[in-house]
């Protein structure tokens, strides 16, 4: 059955495309909320000095203010309703989901179905409300500290700017959440796929402006062109890698007939998280940066000294990403996308087991095991593909944010949308056969009745 699966996904083309409606109009609904999305890059918050934004922005974007403007899509560059993005939400979706791992109420919840998941969502989204108040009021002080407001004051600019721009994030999280449950894909992940490649075209052009004016040698640009297509021939390469597990059925007899004995594989992917980890670290690295960056000469003493250690390129800095990408890697995969219990449960349920190994318990530690190790590989891919680029942007001083985060969401994205629309076309070419199956048994039937009434 897989095997014939497998066949047909392989034959999947433009005409099954054109046959599929209801995966075009999932597609069409998503490019028109990300285009919404995209709009609202542009739609500046009110009371912002264009002219000192821009001055500001261009002093910034060597630095982590570029870095900030690529993962929002531009729309710090232009001060815009989605200048904060949707990093509040990631970041609360981190910490409910550090709480459901150790608080037990919360761990319950967890477990009752669908009702206990809608609570779980509520609580993310207060969570979102709070820390996007938070960031929002300190970027509103920042802009104000920086010269940026027109009409400073706290009714006449940090209001309206506090809730415009919890406005764009909460707007963004519905966005995210429309785009998964009636698009294609993972809308949160789309929307920062989004604003990863509409930011390009203008820093590759930046970029090979700085080889026409002798600030990168031509070698310099060459080798990083090779570097960008090498590390994605290796994202592809490990994203597709997986581990399968032997998984054996026990035959049964019902009569005169044996059913049952047949096997299947269990496949682990080597990076069960996916971009998760990258996503969940650079949130967590960019919160202090996202307020001094807007604080001006109003930057504390402590967070002087924490910017200076815990910089882009710093050896702090780059030792808690690795550190981050770790623990979220191996968090990410127990508690989310591979649940060990749930899939030792689930093979029981099928009587399914590993050979060898006793269904139940003995299962799931032996998942535990063959996990544990999968994920030091995976990890390690992880933290060597954020890594990598990081070390030579900050040796080389690439004037654009390339990175292994940037490229890796950019990568896996894509992939996961293309295995999208193919299960979709899948799922069409099923359900295509069985109309086509019951059509033929009607004409059957029919001609049987009129062969009768002759």
């Amino acid at each position: 059955m897989a095997s014939a699966a497998e066949q047909m996904a392989s034959n999947l083309s433009w005409g099954a495309f054109g046959k599929a409606k209801e995966l075009q109009s999932r597609i069409l609904f998503a490019l028109g909320l990300l285009i919404v999305y995209r709009i609202g890059t542009f739609i500046p918050v009110p009371g912002i000095d264009a002219g000192a934004l821009r001055d500001f922005v261009e002093g910034a974007q060597t630095g982590v203010g570029g870095i900030l403007n690529m993962f929002s899509g531009g729309a710090i560059g232009r001060m815009a309703i989605f200048a904060l993005g949707i990093m509040p939400y990631i970041s609360a979706s981190i910490i409910v989901q550090l709480l459901t791992a150790m608080v037990p109420s919360l761990e319950q919840l967890k477990k009752e179905g669908e009702a206990g998941r809608k609570k779980i969502n509520q609580y993310t989204r207060y969570g979102t409300v709070a820390l996007a108040f938070f960031q929002a009021y300190g970027m509103s002080r920042g802009l104000e500290a920086g010269d940026l407001a027109t009409n400073p004051g706290f009714l006449s600019f940090q209001l309206p700017a506090i809730i415009t721009l919890v406005g764009g994030t909460m707007f963004l999280m519905w966005l995210g959440e429309q785009i998964t449950a009636r698009g294609i894909g993972n809308g949160i992940s789309l929307i920062i796929f989004v604003g990863i490649i509409a930011e390009l075209p203008a820093a590759l052009a930046q970029f090979f402006a700085s080889g026409r004016s002798g600030a990168l040698s031509p070698a310099v640009i060459v080798g990083v062109m090779i570097m960008v297509v090498v590390v994605i021939a290796f994202i592809v390469f490990m994203e597709r890698a997986l581990r399968k597990i032997h998984i054996q059925y026990p035959k049964r007899q019902v009569g005169m007939k044996v059913y049952g004995g047949e096997s299947s594989h269990l496949p682990i992917k080597i990076n069960p998280a996916g971009v998760i980890p990258p996503i969940f670290a650079s949130a967590l690295l960019l919160l202090p940066t996202t307020i001094s960056t807007f604080s001006g000469t109003q930057t504390s003493p402590f967070m002087n000294t924490l910017l200076a250690y815990f910089g882009p390129g710093q050896p702090l800095y780059l030792l808690f990403f690795v550190g981050m990408i770790v623990f979220f890697s191996y968090f990410y995969t127990a508690n989310v996308s591979f649940k060990t219990d749930d899939v030792a449960d689930n093979l029981k349920k099928q009587n399914g087991f590993v050979p060898g190994i006793r269904p139940g318990k003995k299962t799931e530690e032996y998942l535990d095991y063959v996990v544990a190790r999968i994920l030091v590989l995976g990890s390690a891919y992880l933290a060597a593909i954020c890594l990598f680029p990081e070390i030579l942007r900050s040796q080389l001083a690439i004037p654009f944010y390339f990175g292994g985060t940037s490229l890796l969401i950019v990568v896996s994205v894509t992939m996961d949308t293309i295995t999208q629309v193919q299960s979709h076309l899948l799922a069409h070419q099923y359900e295509s056969l069985i109309e086509k199956s019951k059509l033929r048994g009607k004409n059957r039937s029919k001609a049987r009745g009129g062969r009768r009434g002759r």
